[in-house]
């Protein structure tokens, strides 16, 4: 078992409340970070949610529809497992940047209880998580593009015309 303190028997400085502040305004703006990974994930979370509900509503219809709108159907159904794929790489992503930017916040902590210097370690993690936050959002334009491109609305309903109602005259 290791010992908590050096050979000569010497305590391990405990750092001064000033020191202890000082890192905690530097990991304020990780912290922030994670904030902002944090929303990001709700609204990822939000549109699995949206597309999952809309791929059940459309793989109950594929079973019961033949011709023409059943191959449209199973091309939205297609377009469909792709975005919850795409969605899901876009979540990954953004939670493992959040967990680089936590051992950022406990290395800065870990580096000032300890002394040791971990500032490249602190820089390299920091690198990662910001690697990882622009791959996630690279990753949601994705799936945004494929959204767009799936949502339009069928000709025969944008030109659709009543029937005239010869009943009112």
């Amino acid at each position: 078992m290791e010992r908590l303190w050096p050979a000569d028997n010497s305590v391990i400085p405990i750092p001064q409340v000033a020191q202890v502040a000082q890192v905690i305004q530097l990991a304020l703006a990780p912290v922030f970070l994670l904030t902002g990974i944090g929303a990001f994930l709700n609204v990822c979370a939000g549109r699995l949610a949206r597309v999952i509900d809309r791929a059940r509503v459309v793989e109950d219809r594929v079973l019961l529809t033949r011709g023409r709108e059943h191959d449209r159907l199973v091309g939205e159904i297609r377009v469909l497992d792709r975005r919850i794929s795409v969605v899901n790489i876009a979540i990954f992503l953004s939670v493992a940047s959040a967990c680089a930017v936590c051992l950022v916040v406990i290395l800065l902590f870990a580096s000032e209880l300890v002394g040791a210097h971990l500032g490249n370690a602190i820089a390299l993690l920091f690198i990662t998580a910001m690697l990882l936050q622009a791959g996630a959002f690279g990753t949601f334009i994705i799936e945004i593009m494929l959204a767009s491109r799936t949502i339009h609305i069928r000709n025969e309903v944008l030109f659709h015309k009543a029937e005239s109602d010869d009943t009112s005259h």
